[in-house]
């Protein structure tokens, strides 16, 4: 059973590998680790890929970081992505190899790119809101439901929003784009209980949506 775990450790060399050890005591099976984040106070944030037999609870690897010195655990929950980490390269690889469907691409591979549970693309169409692309696990966008959706559209860099109550305890972030032909778009993710979307993690977006959607062609 796949987990994502977040956790913050002192940045200091050995902190990792006594992280590592301690989810691997616990009977973890550690597939990857990415840094998320290197912050000013001597933090780091780290993404840690991990599978878990069924007999092990969650809870078991809490207990374990927290029994490190300056160890705390963000989050941790179902991948439901797969086992895969896809970083960001591969993903531009994935939207330059069909321009006409860049966009399109860019949120099917956000669910592993930016550790999300879904994404969706939205422009205008005929002066109506449209999806332009959507992930298998993404919601339904209409505007009676989700009456801020079109305001999504007005966005001047990668941000944060506030909560949707048709999508209850989803955490949201959104970024903007310009496509060729003048068109804006914003794609939209979401985190279904967490975390909390980091400022390094919104930046991430932001460049991607502007690659993708310099990279689209009518």
């Amino acid at each position: 059973m796949a987990f994502l775990l977040r956790v913050e450790l002192p940045d200091v060399p050995g902190s990792l590998g006594a992280l590592a050890t301690a989810l691997g005591s616990a009977g973890a099976d550690i597939e990857a680790i990415e840094i998320v984040e290197h912050r000013a106070d001597g933090k780091a944030l780290d993404d840690v890929l991990l599978e878990l037999p069924p007999t092990v609870m969650p809870d078991t690897l809490i207990t374990a970081c927290h029994e490190l010195e300056g160890v705390r655990v963000h989050w941790i929950s179902r991948y439901n992505a797969g086992v895969n980490l896809s970083m960001d390269l591969e993903a531009v690889e994935e939207f330059t190899e069909d321009p006409s469907r860049a966009i399109a691409r860019l949120v099917e591979v956000m669910p592993e790119t930016f550790r999300v549970d879904w994404a969706l693309a939205l422009g205008v169409g005929d002066e109506a809101l449209v999806v332009l692309g959507a992930s298998p696990t993404a919601p339904r966008i209409d505007n009676g439901d989700v009456p801020q959706a079109a305001g999504w559209l007005d966005l001047a860099e990668s941000t944060t929003l506030p909560d949707v109550e048709a999508w209850a305890s989803t955490v949201l972030a959104a970024a903007p784009g310009r496509l060729r032909d003048g068109r804006g778009v914003t794609i939209v993710v979401g985190r279904h209980g967490g975390p909390d979307f980091l400022a390094s993690e919104l930046a991430r977006l932001g460049h991607m949506v502007s690659l993708a959607s310099s990279v689209q062609t009518p």
